[in-house]
């Protein structure tokens, strides 16, 4: 496969220092870049501002690693810096450990041409070349490594069209989906958020001929964050002001609310925030909600409904991925029926119940607390794209028993009091249908989250999500305790789902 050719400008030595960061944000464990140039060409800059931005220790030491051939650091993702010039050998190469290196960390290679096909064959080439007092950069490649740094790249170019290209780039966080997070800084102005959404790849036809994601109504583009961020935030919640936006490569340039959470010192939930944040669902419950949202003149997003295809779909993910675990071997077709035969009944249950915009991931990591704000205004709300019409329930039930954090039932109890309490002062509230809403909502949402997590460790690779069994799996007994569940506790006590099991 032919490689693909980048070219940057670099007009002075902070553009350089600039493309050291955009190739960090990049960087993946396996990825290696062969670092070229002349003496004088900029190698050492960049080098010494990738890896100050994978650290983000903009005064970290970077010795040039000419006498110890690799210098190592502990960052982000691990990166060990190469320097091959006084190799006489490419067989060498073996003993300074590349291949572990990039079995756990990337590598920056400087004098490449001395590996000769040692060298991994899908490494990065950058190129650097004096152009009189500027300097230029021949970016080359394929594969998934390279697409990522032409994406990096793009984003600064989006920065630029913003007014902020010559902002500093930091890490700020991922999540379970592709999206990512930086912070960006420019001296004299408020940092803010770089949000990178790419259009959601679909995968194959799981159901009458539909990928799982159109069948759950996954947001597909940042269209649908930037249209539910606009709505929310002309109904007075406390979303991200949007100041830059490009739709078409998915780059939001956001306010940044804040980093404070919901825990405290001790890692514990913090039971007022839990209740402010319930407080916030009555007040949006309470207003009226359009299905289509403007994200910009002309350009629409038609919130999905939380139907009962997306309900089961979802709900299936338990037998896909979680029976398979605990079992061994995948789900029969009888317990797969009995399954939808149980879940049917139970959200024929949801009839006559109400209806209004859902967050869908209304739970700690995407609440920031502002201490400073007074009233609603404390709570910033993020992470607002896979909004559907939905119970109001749901949002509830995402919150009082939050995924990421064990809420007693204490908090739980407190959490859901605020909620009622509110709705009953504005007016009137079906305090038991909610309930029974609550239950069924609570149990469809923590019997996906147990197969969501098991499948992001058996296909995605991320192990640390097991961790979290327990307190689902305690969560969907508090649900099913609801006497309307009763049929559907029962099944899953006879198979065995409710059971403490190790991963």
């Amino acid at each position: 496969m032919a490689k693909t050719i980048l070219e940057r400008f670099l007009a002075d030595e902070a553009a350089t220092a600039r493309l050291g960061e955009d190739l960090a944000m990049a960087l993946r464990a396996g990825d290696a870049i062969a670092l070229k140039g002349d003496l004088g060409a900029g190698k050492s800059t960049l080098a010494r501002a990738l890896i100050r931005a994978l650290a983000d220790d903009a005064s970290l030491e970077v010795p040039s690693p000419t006498f110890t051939l690799v210098q190592s650091y502990e960052t982000r993702i691990p990166v060990h810096h190469f320097d091959l010039y006084r190799l006489s050998s490419p067989d060498e190469l073996d003993e300074l450990g590349l291949d572990d290196a990039l079995s756990q960390g990337a590598a920056l290679i400087e004098w490449p041409e001395r590996a000769g096909d040692q060298l991994p064959a899908k490494a990065l080439e950058v190129e650097l070349a004096e152009q009189g007092a500027s300097r230029s950069a021949r970016i080359s490649g394929q594969g998934p490594s390279f697409e990522r740094v032409a994406r990096s790249l793009a984003m600064r170019d989006f920065l630029t069209s913003a007014g902020w290209g010559e902002g500093s780039r930091r890490h700020f966080v991922g999540d379970a989906s592709a999206r990512s997070y930086e912070i960006v800084s420019l001296p004299g102005q408020t940092p803010r958020v770089l949000m990178n959404s790419p259009r959601l790849v679909l995968g194959p036809p799981v159901r009458d001929g539909k990928p799982y994601a159109v069948i759950a109504h996954t947001a597909q583009s940042v269209t649908a964050f930037v249209a539910i961020d606009r709505a929310l935030l002309a109904a007075g919640v406390s979303v991200p002001a949007i100041h830059a936006q490009d739709l078409d490569q998915g780059f939001l340039l956001l306010e940044d609310l804040g980093s404070e959470g919901f825990l405290g010192s001790d890692g514990q939930p913090i039971a007022e925030r839990y209740e402010a944040a319930a407080q916030l669902l009555a007040m949006m419950h309470g207003k009226s909600w359009p299905s289509r949202m403007e994200a910009a003149p002309g350009v629409f997003h038609d919130v999905p409904p939380f139907d009962r295809e997306a309900m089961l779909i979802e709900a299936d993910l338990l037998v896909d991925w979680y029976v398979p675990m605990v079992t061994g071997k995948p789900a029969s077709d009888q317990l797969r029926a009995g399954y939808h035969k149980e879940w049917n009944a139970a959200l024929d249950r949801l009839a006559g119940s109400e209806y209004t915009l859902m967050l869908r991931d209304f739970h700690s990591p995407n609440i920031i607390w502002r201490e400073e704000r007074s009233g609603l205004d404390r709570l910033g709300i993020v992470d607002v794209q896979d909004a559907l019409i939905g119970p109001a329930a749901y949002d509830v039930a995402s919150l009082a028993m939050d995924a990421r954090v064990t809420v007693s039932p204490a908090i739980e109890r407190r959490t859901v009091t605020a909620y009622v309490a509110a709705r009953r002062a504005a007016g009137p509230f079906d305090e038991a249908g909610f309930a029974e809403a609550y239950a069924i909502m609570t149990a469809q949402r923590n019997s996906k989250i147990l197969g969501i997590f098991v499948r992001l460790e058996k296909r995605d690779g991320k192990p640390y999500y097991l961790k979290h069994l327990p307190r689902i799996r305690d969560y969907l007994r508090r649900a099913l305790a609801h006497p309307a569940l009763a049929s559907l506790k029962e099944f899953y006590v006879v198979h065995g789902l409710l059971e403490e099991r190790s991963p």
